[in-house]
């Protein structure tokens, strides 16, 4: 598991899980179209009794975003869904199934730095997982407890200087990697959803 500290006194069973994001009046409004270049990633949450948020460590090697926490995912394909290049790539890089993620939703698009437009594609995965990570493109696949998300005083707030600009972002705390960016931002808002009561 994560290693996270968690201060939370909220905790969701896999089925309150399965619910909460199963239930379409707690889906967010869908963004309009796309600007900047379109990809997607699988936000595939695992219904263990405590329930998990799958990520990867990305490959040392990769010429972008290298050693980063990220969600399974890439550029979708002409003729693509967000749903399908998810998916495909969740395969790719991680050896997932893709008949077993039960697909539920979206959450909401973020443009990057760099110019992606993502669309996080939220699923649910029963265990156990049999992952074969693609070594040129994941270093190790992971599980980040879900409770964490349900703790009101994370994620953690942090500055940087970006550009000559004092800059702040999310990081939501593991014992061993560093996660912030497009990732902490999909996670807060999976978070958003998951916190919701009604």
């Amino acid at each position: 598991m994560s290693g996270a500290s968690v201060s939370a006194a909220v905790t969701l069973d896999a089925a309150e899980v399965a619910r909460r994001l199963s239930d379409p009046s707690r889906c967010f409004p869908q963004a309009g179209p796309a600007e900047g270049k379109a990809s997607a990633v699988l936000v595939p949450v695992v219904l263990h009794p405590e329930p998990t948020l799958l990520l990867t460590l990305r490959a040392a090697a990769l010429s972008s975003h290298a050693g980063q926490v990220s969600f399974p995912g890439g550029r979708i394909e002409p003729g693509e869904t967000p749903e399908q290049a998810a998916l495909r790539e969740a395969a790719e890089e991680v050896g997932l199934d893709p008949r077993l993620p039960r697909v539920t939703g979206r959450l909401p698009g973020l443009v990057t730095g760099t110019g992606y437009h993502i669309t996080p594609v939220l699923a649910l995965l029963e265990p156990p997982l049999n992952l074969t990570p693609s070594p040129d493109e994941v270093e190790l696949a992971f599980e980040y407890e879900l409770a964490s998300l349900l703790d009101p005083a994370l994620p953690e707030t942090r500055t940087a200087i970006w550009k000559g600009e004092r800059r702040s972002f999310a990081v939501w705390p593991h014992a061993r990697h560093y996660i912030w960016g497009a990732t902490a931002a999909i996670m807060h808002s999976l978070a958003e959803l998951l916190r919701r009561e009604r």
